[in-house]
């Protein structure tokens, strides 16, 4: 049963709090009608939904005119192995490539990562996607089985460090950051996409190192954070996903943070303790998430939205709306472009 701040109000129609992906490089019209359900809050898109620049930029289009609240259009370009759209746009360099360089030489990483951290930004906005989720605020302790070489760094002052120049490229293209994962997935070795990890650091050793690159972004401004499919045993019993002392206590009590949470995909082995994909989505949003992220499971987001049709959070509407891309930015900085594809091609192999 929904709590009483989650039930639907009369007014305009806010973003929902869902977030679905689709199935192809165009809309069907049962995708139409879905993304017109008050549930959904905005798309995610995969490498099956790009073939070109131009048949995406189609594609964005009709997601937008399909409802009137605008949604919100988000993918996954870090760079590395999690780039969804390739051909025809900048292959950008795995993170740790820009920790690499930090070794040696840590101004000309920052200048880097600051610079294709705008190229990523400049390119999916004139594409017409709102924000990528990135940056990784993982600290890479060589034994997790999924981060690896999406983290930027193996101490967390060189992660927040470059991070932060990441952000600001992001800022100065008119895009939102969304750090992921919180509090922080480098420290265990399971892979959430495929079983729930366990973390049993204490919380004294998280806040020393995982906890800073988080605590960086968010005095910087840090829009998004995306928690995960993480159980820190030794701290509560719920994956942080789950958890309102991660989420409401931690982040945004002692963190101070007031961007928009959004889960990780729920469709993922890790969430699977909470329950189905609508027990899952409930109890991300009870715990304190905005958004809740739905993956490669139609009938689990068709139970998703069904089940949180009469859904109202408006603190969370109103954050979600800071996520949409912003306006009065230069896309098309001719030398801008050049020297971030100078830094490219200058990072150590």
């Amino acid at each position: 049963m929904l709590s009483e701040d989650l039930r639907q109000r009369p007014g305009p129609r806010p973003l929902g709090p869902v977030m679905l992906d689709l199935e192809g490089t165009e809309l069907s019209a049962e995708e139409r009608e879905l993304l017109r359900h008050p549930a959904v809050g905005g798309v995610i898109l995969f490498r099956r939904n790009f073939v070109s620049p131009e048949q995406l930029a189609v594609l964005t289009k009709a997601i937008l005119e399909a409802d009137e609240r605008r949604l919100l259009i988000a993918v996954d370009q870090e760079g590395g192995r999690v780039q969804r759209f390739c051909d025809g746009l900048t292959r950008l360099p795995a993170a740790s490539r820009f920790g690499d360089l930090y070794e040696r030489d840590a101004r000309s990483a920052l200048e880097a990562v600051r610079a294709v951290g705008w190229l990523m930004a400049v390119e999916l906005r004139q594409l017409g996607v709102d924000f990528s989720f990135a940056p990784v605020l993982d600290v890479e302790q060589g034994v997790s089985r999924v981060i690896g070489d999406r983290a930027f760094a193996t101490t967390p002052e060189a992660v927040a460090m470059l991070a932060s120049a990441w952000l600001d490229g992001v800022h100065s293209a008119g895009m939102a950051g969304c750090g992921k994962h919180y509090p922080g997935h480098g420290g265990v070795v399971a892979d959430s996409h495929l079983e729930l990890p366990e973390d049993h650091r204490p919380l004294s050793a998280l806040e020393q190192a995982d906890l800073l690159p988080f605590r960086r972004l968010i005095a910087q401004g840090l829009e998004a954070v995306m928690p995960a499919h993480v159980r820190y045993a030794a701290i509560d019993p719920e994956p942080a996903g789950f958890s309102a002392f991660w989420l409401r206590e931690l982040l945004r009590i002692r963190l101070r943070f007031d961007g928009a949470i959004i889960s990780d995909d729920l469709n993922m082995a890790g969430a699977g303790v909470a329950g189905s994909p609508a027990a899952r989505a409930l109890a991300a949003l009870q715990a304190g998430c905005d958004l809740a992220l739905i993956c490669n499971n139609r009938e689990g987001a068709i139970a998703v939205v069904e089940a949180l049709a009469d859904c109202w959070m408006p603190e969370s509407a109103a954050r979600l709306q800071r996520l949409r891309a912003r306006s009065g930015f230069d896309l098309h900085n001719a030398e801008r472009r050049q020297a971030a594809l100078t830094a490219i091609d200058q990072l150590p192999v």
